[in-house]
């Protein structure tokens, strides 16, 4: 894709791989890049690639035509989805082996919460999945204490209020009772912060374990915990569907 001589900051760092633009806003806003040796934290600017030099978390953003690359990984817990860590703890891109693309993830997934996560270097993509107008739904496995009522379940399907907004309608199957607790599918469409396990909690039945299971229709299907694999177009598809 050729560049304007014009383009907004967020879209040069989401087409140079270095984040979606969503997240390449909030690196913005963080005050994690600087054109021409400025910090820039407001939004909107537009750079002239050619002309001017723009660095990120003090790294040159360098514009290259890549192919794309699409990975599906199987997150475990006890990893943080962003590229770096100022507390130190492991990062999902140290999963990926003999990658030399860099690529970002598509969204993130507690550090407490295993499973499927994309991972790309495709901003259009990206935005394309994380945007709410697109409504992506994603599937999650929650096993969660106790056994909810009825009445709770439906609650949480039509929409409750956490943090002053109502969660929008969610599809949950129960999958089975296991002893005192309950294994739950959920379909959800947001991104908000750890959203299910706000969800659960606020009917009284904390969530115990959690894992995301697919995107759309892509699945994770029997890919091992820390394994990953590449993606297809076809397979890219089901995300949307």
């Amino acid at each position: 894709m050729a560049l304007t001589k014009q383009v907004r900051l967020q879209k040069y760092l989401a087409q140079s791989g270095i984040a979606s633009r969503r997240r390449a806003e909030e690196m913005i806003r963080e005050g994690r890049v600087r054109v021409d040796g400025r910090v820039v934290t407001e939004m909107g600017l537009k750079i002239d690639p050619d002309a001017q030099s723009v660095h990120c978390d003090n790294k040159k953003v360098e514009h290259r035509e890549q192919p794309h690359v699409y990975v599906l990984l199987n997150k475990p817990q006890g990893y943080v989805t962003t590229l770096s860590d100022p507390q130190g703890r492991p990062i999902v891109t140290s999963l990926l082996k003999n990658i030399a693309t860099r690529v970002f993830p598509v969204g993130r997934l507690d550090l407490d919460t295993e499973g499927a996560l994309l991972l790309t270097n495709d901003g259009a993509l990206a935005q394309r999945i994380l945007h709410p107008s697109h409504e992506t739904t994603k599937s999650y496995e929650a096993l969660v204490a106790g056994i909810p009522a009825k009445s709770k379940i439906k609650a949480l399907e039509t929409g409750i209020e956490l943090e002053g907004r109502k969660t929008w309608p969610a599809k949950i199957t129960i999958i089975k009772r296991k002893e005192q607790n309950a294994l739950f599918r959920i379909t959800i469409h947001e991104g908000r912060k750890r959203q299910i396990r706000k969800m659960f909690q606020s009917v009284g039945h904390p969530v115990i374990a959690l894992k995301r299971i697919a995107y759309g229709k892509l699945a994770l299907g029997s890919l091992k915990t820390g394994s990953y694999r590449f993606l297809s177009a076809k397979e890219l598809e089901k995300i949307f569907l």
